[in-house]
């Protein structure tokens, strides 16, 4: 399972030299939603410029690059793209301009009607520069002969899928969330600027305070005036619940819940609903760790970290190969022998998606000696394909979606395997089946998807 792309925006009323050191920090800390690519572009009021390229946020920017950034409004993102599309020209923000206007544009979700728009906007001889959809939508919005804010509420009715931006002329900054709700946006506020991030944690990070969340179909637009709200008719939302089951940091709020207790209470519910006899509780860091606290809490079994993660091998490291793939796992992964020798353990994870990796951990873990390995899994099984700003296999690849439990518990090695049902994971949230979306596990999608074959035509943002 790969994250979805991160967000972060800042309004200032007036010049302000440093603004562009308040976006880097920000992105530091949405790091996690995205390894690939980076970039800020800000404004004087004038004119827009703007810096990115491939690598983490830290290995973009520098002092010197920074400084160059300066005036009063910007916007950063990070990127996690589809496999094949980690090239500069589709690094964001996606700056364009049209008839003498430039907006930039940074996106996080992923549009099912991409290869519609394209076709329409080709043959009216519209070039692209990316293989991005974040192209179409900034190109739509220049398009149009309506004011940028309204354009951006005219595209709710064109663009299809999952869409949170962030967009920026010479003077204002606008933030836009799509009908669905499917991504997270919220605002906070720092002094008197105005600011926006994908997380809560990333207003942390730079000392902003919480204001509210971006409703879904809402268009805020924020420049010298103040800000202004425009809104369409939205459907019931349909928020990703892998937000809270994987993608945000657990320091993190959404809809009012803290990331960290949904995970720990869907540890616990896990416990009680895939109890078993063992000595220990292994979560696999760092996605999985939450929920085995909460699994060892719940069971009266001890918790402790059998597995020690390398914290210095990111997700850009060179790939071993095909001979040579099990080295993957065992470069970021390590198992604590003294700690699981001759012991029953319980493997708690977040999730299971093709079930490799999944058993290479079991394995490592028995080759240490572990006397057993029983397997829980802190959500339901994954069967369906997502689009909407997550990178998951083919639904051939997914294991859920070809093997019953019992050949997934055997194609892993585990002596046994539990999932989390969806009625626990859905008491952890809090929030009712209407309000989320669940389509990776029963396939009900809250509005129609591309067949699997023309999954990848079009990169996400």
């Amino acid at each position: 399972m790969k994250e979805a792309c991160g967000l972060f925006g800042i309004f200032s009323p007036s010049f302000d030299p440093k603004i562009s050191k308040l976006v880097y920090y920000g992105l530091i800390a949405l790091q996690h939603r995205g390894q690939e690519s980076a970039g800020i572009a800000v404004s004087d009021g004038r004119r827009i410029k703007f810096h990115k390229g491939l690598g983490l946020v830290n290995e973009v920017f520098n002092e010197e690059i920074l400084d160059e950034l300066s005036g009063q409004l910007a916007v950063g993102h990070v990127r996690y793209s589809t496999t094949g599309s980690n090239l500069f020209d589709n690094a964001q923000p996606i700056v364009v301009e049209w008839k003498g206007k430039t907006i930039a544009v940074v996106h996080n979700g992923n549009l099912v009607n991409a290869k519609e728009l394209r076709t329409r906007m080709t043959t009216k001889h519209i070039t692209f520069r990316t293989t991005t959809d974040s192209e179409l939508l900034a190109l739509q919005l220049l398009e149009s002969q309506t004011d940028l804010a309204q354009a951006c509420l005219d595209l709710m009715n064109i663009a299809k899928g999952a869409y949170c931006l962030l967009i920026m002329d010479d003077q204002r900054l606008l933030a836009v969330r799509d009908p669905k709700g499917f991504r997270p946006l919220c605002m906070g506020s720092l002094n008197d600027r105005i600011v926006f991030a994908s997380e809560t944690v990333a207003l942390d990070t730079v000392g902003a305070k919480f204001i509210r969340e971006i409703e879904p179909g809402e268009v805020v637009v924020v420049d010298k005036d103040g800000l202004e709200t425009l809104m369409i008719d939205s459907s019931t939302e349909s928020f990703c619940i892998f937000e809270f089951v994987y993608f945000a940091r657990p320091d993190s709020f959404f809809k009012g819940k803290s990331v960290y207790s949904v995970r720990e209470m869907a540890g616990r519910l896990l416990a009680m609903e895939q109890p078993v006899e063992a000595d220990i509780v292994v979560g696999v860091p760092d996605s999985g760790t939450i929920a085995a606290i909460g699994y060892a809490s719940q069971s009266g079994i001890n918790y402790g970290m059998g597995l020690i993660k390398n914290r210095y091998v990111g997700r850009t490291f060179i790939q071993p190969s095909q001979k040579l793939r099990s080295l993957g796992v065992k470069l970021k992964l390590n198992a604590l022998k003294d700690l699981v020798k001759d012991k029953r353990v319980v493997l708690v994870d977040d999730s299971i998606v093709r079930g490799t990796t999944m058993s290479q951990i079991v394995q490592m873990l028995k080759d240490v000696g572990a006397k057993s390995v029983h397997v829980r899994i802190a959500s339901p099984p994954i069967r369906y394909s997502c689009y909407f700003g997550v990178d998951t296999s083919d639904r051939r690849e997914l294991v859920a979606s070809v093997l019953a439990e019992k050949e997934i518990e055997r194609m892993i090695g585990a002596d046994s395997l539990g999932y989390l049902s969806m009625e626990g994971l859905l008491k952890a949230t809090g929030m009712s089946r209407e309000h989320l979306c669940l389509a990776c596990f029963d396939g009900s999608y809250p509005v129609e998807v591309p067949c699997e074959n023309t999954k990848y035509l079009f990169e996400k943002g």
